[in-house]
């Protein structure tokens, strides 16, 4: 396994760990307050090619950048990323936040995606607000296992104090304005007991991607991908092998 790598693009920088050999290719793209480390049980049980985990601007071991940048710069920053150093269409799998980057790469640079998964998708257009937002991510962490916890709140630290101008940025941001320019293979995966993204919104964000399907994990919550990301993987796995 290499070691971390930094890449700068436009004056942002990520951080990227890669593991094993490709195809496929999965890029792992982290949900707000996160940071890559939050999927090292996801990549166990990927396994089956390489896997590139990212630390966005200003998260986990990346720096911050001089102004916090919108989700299309980070879609720019990511795509940049996988030309220079992939050379390869990717499996991008996005986490919370983390499924409107992917959704942005994929509708900004499609030669660069093979296919993407949508974990947890945010922000319903319902509830893009601050408080409404927050309220959820409450209730989710209320039931969640100490172990998500811990990790979400050692990378929420690490997020710095520009969090509020970072979750500013995510809430802007118009996911349901991109889907129909988003014409690539696309899972949308949700938790059955995610609160944070409904299965509602879930269900409407699938139908509405040219070449979107639904699929939900029984038994899990908002962080399907952090705690016990076997049954996630699997799904993944699947929706890979058939692109």
């Amino acid at each position: 396994m290499a070691s971390p790598e930094r890449f700068t693009h436009a004056g942002a920088t990520l951080v990227a760990e890669r593991r094993g050999a490709g195809p496929p290719v999965y890029v792992l793209i982290h949900g707000i307050g996160m940071g890559r480390t939050v999927f090292a049980d996801l990549t166990r049980h990927l396994g089956d090619g390489e896997t590139v985990a990212l630390d966005l601007p200003g998260y986990g071991e990346a720096p911050e950048p001089p102004r916090v940048p919108t989700i299309e710069r980070n879609a720019d920053l990511v795509a940049a990323y996988l030309r220079a150093r992939v050379k390869a269409p990717a499996v991008i799998v996005g986490h919370s936040m983390g499924a409107q980057v992917a959704l942005e790469v994929a509708a900004r640079h499609p030669g660069a995606v093979q296919g993407i998964v949508l974990v947890g998708p945010t922000v319903e257009p319902s509830a893009r607000t601050a408080p409404r937002q927050l309220w959820r991510l409450l209730r989710d962490i209320a039931v969640e296992h100490p172990r998500v916890i811990a990790l979400g709140a050692r990378e929420y630290l690490r997020a710095g104090p520009r969090l509020r101008t970072k979750f500013r940025a995510m809430l802007v941001h118009r996911p349901e304005d991109v889907f129909a320019r988003t014409d690539v293979p696309a899972l949308v995966l949700r938790g059955e007991d995610d609160v944070v993204a409904p299965q509602a919104w879930c269900r409407q964000v699938a139908a509405a991607l040219p070449q979107g399907r639904f699929e939900e994990v029984e038994g899990h919550g908002h962080e399907t991908m952090i705690r016990d990301a076997a049954p996630a993987a699997r799904l993944i796995r699947e929706f890979a092998r058939a692109l």
